[in-house]
């Protein structure tokens, strides 16, 4: 019993919209009606509100990070604390609060791997770092990080149980950058920065 409520406690916090929160703090219109359509940071910068896409960044990894962190506190098992990994995560992708249709998972991620792991997070979010800088291109920087985090989890540590959580991770990121991936590929994704269309 105590599993499965840590695992849809986990969930509903990767539900909680934090785009939507920060654009009504912000007096912004609904980051769904714009740019990519997509809940997150990325597009909430779109609207130009630093602030905003600040505030949805952080909110979305730190749901990602209290879920592990709390789970982990409570002393369950390494892998209740991969399943509620993968419950915030998949919150997230497919919140009830937002009729399954979410962000696509960076930031939570970002926040799962480090609480799982710092020095693994970190060096993911080093990837994405270095990618979106040389690039301009956050689902490209997204998609090569999400690509390297099981090499990198591999590397720190073997074959595992984490691996497997990281390389499910890592899978579903991909596929939730598809469409990205196909605009990248005909050259029409947009930059880092670039403003919302009318």
């Amino acid at each position: 019993m105590q599993t499965l409520l840590a695992i849809l406690a986990a969930y509903l916090l990767g539900s909680v919209p934090f785009a939507m929160i920060s654009s009504r703090l912000f007096g912004l219109a609904d980051p769904r009606t714009y740019g990519s359509g997509n809940p997150g940071a990325t597009n909430v910068l779109r609207s130009g509100n630093k602030k905003a896409a600040l505030f949805t960044l952080i909110g979305d990894a730190l749901k990602g990070w209290v879920a592990v962190f709390v789970a982990q506190q409570m002393g369950l098992s390494n892998t209740v604390v991969g399943l509620v990994a993968l419950a915030v995560f998949l919150g997230h992708l497919y919140p009830v609060f937002l009729k399954f249709k979410g962000g696509k998972g960076v930031a939570t991620a970002a926040g799962v791997l480090i609480g799982l792991d710092p020095v693994l997070g970190l060096a993911v979010a080093g990837t994405w770092a270095f990618v979106a800088f040389a690039s301009r291109y956050s689902s490209l920087a997204a998609v090569i990080a999400a690509a390297s985090a099981p090499l990198w989890s591999a590397l720190m540590h073997g074959a595992g149980g984490q691996l497997i959580v990281v390389a499910i991770l890592s899978m579903a990121l991909i596929g939730k950058h598809w469409q990205n991936i196909q605009r990248l590929l005909a050259g029409q994704e947009s930059k880092i920065g670039s403003k919302k269309k009318a």
